[in-house]
């Protein structure tokens, strides 16, 4: 195996021997003290007290790492308060409910040995370990090596983690090679495939066989290696990462696949089917973002019973009232004139002061359409601007609550 991945770098006031002291009985006696003091006394004053009686660069470790564990709270839940980071390393690493979700489906492949390369601060590490998988991480950087040691001890999981560089890293004939490539710029400020380190050629030709690769969300559907599936994952609204599936793994099909977190509901298929296109009926639907980026609008309009209003766009209607984790269901009320002038006046009409406005691959920026439309009124609405049969049509509907 080739190709070098540097995932978060020596970050921060924390060097190795720093963090190796933050470990020892009296430095974990002294970020005790910071946790029990934040709050109460400055960090400018909690600083240079501590200063008198501890090696500076120690007390700035302890300090940083307090800060951190409130901020990974929303990624790790309470094992944020056990845990180690950086703040790059933090920004990049995988949130728990992910990581834990690419592990139990790891577990199901029937893999049980996994090596990690670029492991960071070891966020995929614990899933894996925490399902029973041996596990053993690889990282250029000696602090994140140190980190990640440190956070599986915290948690009482077992694992290996050293430094090495991809380059050199030489997969047992039982592991499966993980690997999350560190995202850079692309020329222009884009992250995208060019800015990924190790290269995409590198982790594409991993995921020729048994191999795992997080990537950017918008990976584009014709970049996708052969016989890989791609897995778009959602958590709330959001599209909050995209896995490959290497050809050795599942079973050489081409499949792209849309899952929601935290209960793992999930559709998949080829992104090549085709839905009945018709007229807006009684229900428009609004898929999750993870469906649209997963191209598969149709195929969940088909498994609904819907039909697409327009083919190139993001909607699903139907008749019936339906019921998915998948969508947002509106009930249509009654369709509106298009054109911002008309439009205005049957918003007024209505006393409408407050819109929303949704509008998916049309050239229309909602915000600046409701500063044209200059309403007021004390009602609200939700206007949706859509296509049939090659016409903009505008419709007025109303959320529809989950059964």
């Amino acid at each position: 195996m080739t190709g070098r991945h540097r995932r978060g770098g020596t970050i921060g006031p924390v060097d190795v021997d720093t963090f190796r002291t933050l470990l020892t009985p009296s430095g974990q006696a002294l970020l005790a003290e910071v946790h029990d003091r934040a709050g109460i006394e400055s960090d400018h004053a909690l600083g240079a007290r501590l200063r008198q009686a501890h090696n500076g660069d120690l007390v700035a470790a302890a300090v940083t790492q307090n800060h951190l564990r409130g901020l990974a709270v929303d990624r790790f839940g309470t094992d944020a308060g056990r845990m180690y980071f950086t703040h790059e390393a933090l920004r990049r690493t995988t949130a728990a409910p992910v990581a834990d979700h690419r592990a139990y489906r790891m577990r199901a492949l029937g893999v049980r040995r996994v090596v990690d390369v670029g492991c960071g601060l070891g966020g995929d590490l614990l899933g894996f370990a925490r399902v029973g998988v041996d596990v053993r991480g690889i990282d250029t950087d000696p602090v994140l090596v140190e980190i990640a040691r440190a956070n599986l001890e915290a948690l009482g999981l077992p694992g290996s983690v050293e430094v090495g560089d991809a380059r050199d890293v030489v997969a047992a004939e039982d592991e499966v090679v993980f690997c999350d490539p560190e995202r850079g710029a692309a020329r222009g400020g884009v992250a995208g495939r060019n800015a990924l380190s190790p290269p995409w050629d590198l982790v594409s030709s991993m995921l020729a066989g048994r191999a795992v690769a997080s990537v950017f969300p918008g990976v584009a559907h014709g970049d996708l290696p052969d016989g890989v599936e791609a897995e778009w994952i959602g958590t709330g609204g959001d599209v909050v990462g995209t896995t490959l599936w290497g050809a050795g793994l599942v079973d050489g099909g081409s499949i792209r696949r849309a899952t929601l977190l935290p209960r793992g509901e999930s559709i998949a298929g080829d992104g090549d089917g085709d839905a009945p296109i018709g007229e807006v009926g009684r229900f428009l639907l609004e898929p999750h973002e993870v469906v649209i980026r997963a191209g598969l609008t149709a195929r969940l309009a088909t498994d609904l019973g819907g039909w697409l209003p327009d083919p190139q766009l993001h909607w699903i209607s139907t008749d019936d009232p339906v019921d998915t984790p998948f969508a947002r269901v509106h009930t249509v009320l009654r369709e509106l004139p298009f054109r911002t002038p008309k439009l205005r006046i049957a918003l007024r009409d209505r006393e409408i002061g407050a819109v929303t406005v949704k509008s998916h691959g049309l050239l229309i920026a909602p915000d600046a359409l409701i500063a044209k439309l200059r309403l007021e009124g004390p009602n609200t609405a939700t206007v949706v601007l859509t296509r049939v049969a090659g016409e903009g049509r505008a419709f007025l509907v109303e959320a529809r609550p989950p059964r």
